[in-house]
């Protein structure tokens, strides 16, 4: 019985968390892999090469030829857990809605967590674009200069599942322009996506993300992988045996996942002048030198892994002393993690950001 308990208990979250995800599976990332997450590691395929056609001989037939399908390995770094005591109530004894509203919940902190750690990636393993801000009078061509840039790198199109998640001022300009195809217009499957339109052939998503200087990301899911899978699926436990709580329990769950991107250039990042361009020159027990070509335009400061991201004119006065850093400047961190190097002003509020991922 605790065994399908705890199978509904996840499947609620899983709904819960597709029905709230904007950076979602089949859209945004593919589920490509073999393997268990939760064991720490999976195997993921790199982009086939395409089958060869050649010609025929109706006398000496053709030579088979030999697929080179090639799986690499992929780490899983993200682990997160609920852990959530339901006071009054014992283990048997917790109502079935109150368990509901909880797992609700924490669907929905799983997937604004998961969003979070998702577009990180995408920014930080993409190509970055750095321009002058779109207009509602350049939008259009600044987008089909993206078109043109995936279809150079072979981004498939046909299949209609190139996206573009605008943020809401980027949005608002695309809004003004007459190229835009609103949602209504394109039949339901594609508004139960979530999508809010077409224009130049990628479908648009409304994304609000705040990163200092971020426009839009343009990409293909084929191009970026996302693995998940709890480790310890929700369940209801009794606290009784623990000397502090009284009549208590707790609901329980954790979850194993990461995100990556398959290939570069087919997942554009697209900034208005706000990027500190980074590069990685060495890797070695725990510490990673990151280098930058910019001038800080007051200091520099740095974050690993954050769970939000720097917004323009934020302020950091309270990282100012603990995570200065300069070009050069070792900073501990392991393979996968995700590296945010923020530039502040005189008065401590962010002007540009940089991102990296370690390799």
């Amino acid at each position: 019985m605790a065994h399908e308990a705890q199978e509904k208990y996840s499947k609620m979250v899983l709904v819960k968390m597709r029905s709230e995800t904007i950076l979602a599976d089949g859209i945004i990332f593919n589920n490509d892999y073999e393997g268990s997450p939760a064991a720490g590691v999976v195997k993921i395929p790199k982009r086939d090469v395409e089958v060869s056609a050649r010609n025929y001989d109706k006398a000496a037939g053709i030579e088979p030829g030999v697929g080179s399908t090639e799986y690499e390995n992929f780490p899983i770094t993200k682990d997160v857990a609920v852990n959530e005591i339901i006071d009054g109530y014992d283990a048997e004894l917790v109502p079935d809605n109150l368990v509901a509203d909880r797992l609700d919940s924490a669907g929905y902190s799983l997937a604004v967590r998961m969003d979070t750690d998702a577009s990180s990636c995408l920014i930080a393993q993409g190509t970055q674009i750095t321009k002058a801000a779109s207009t509602p009078a350049t939008v259009y061509d600044d987008i089909v200069d993206l078109r043109t840039r995936m279809t150079k790198a072979n981004v498939p199109s046909k299949d209609n599942r190139r996206y573009l998640l605008a943020t809401p001022d980027f949005y608002a300009k695309i809004l003004k322009d007459d190229h835009f195809v609103g949602a209504s217009n394109l039949g339901d499957t594609v508004m139960q996506s979530g999508c809010v339109g077409r224009i130049a052939g990628f479908n648009v998503y409304e994304w609000n993300d705040e990163t200092a200087g971020l426009e839009c990301i343009a990409g293909h899911p084929k191009f970026a992988t996302r693995a998940k899978e709890f480790s310890s699926a929700p369940h209801i436990v009794s606290l009784e045996g623990d000397s502090k709580y009284v009549n208590c329990s707790a609901v329980k769950g954790r979850m194993a996942y990461d995100h990556k991107v398959l290939r570069k250039q087919a997942i554009l990042v697209v900034f208005a002048p706000s990027l500190i361009a980074l590069v990685q020159t060495a890797f070695a027990s725990g510490k990673v030198t990151v280098t930058t070509a910019a001038t800080a335009t007051g200091s520099f400061i740095y974050r690993v892994n954050p769970t939000e991201r720097a917004t323009y004119q934020q302020d950091f006065t309270e990282l100012e002393t603990s995570n200065a850093w300069t070009s050069g400047t070792e900073i501990a961190a392991k393979k996968g993690d995700t590296i945010e190097i923020i530039d502040l002003d005189s008065n401590k509020k962010c002007v540009k950001v940089g991102y990296l991922t370690v390799q």
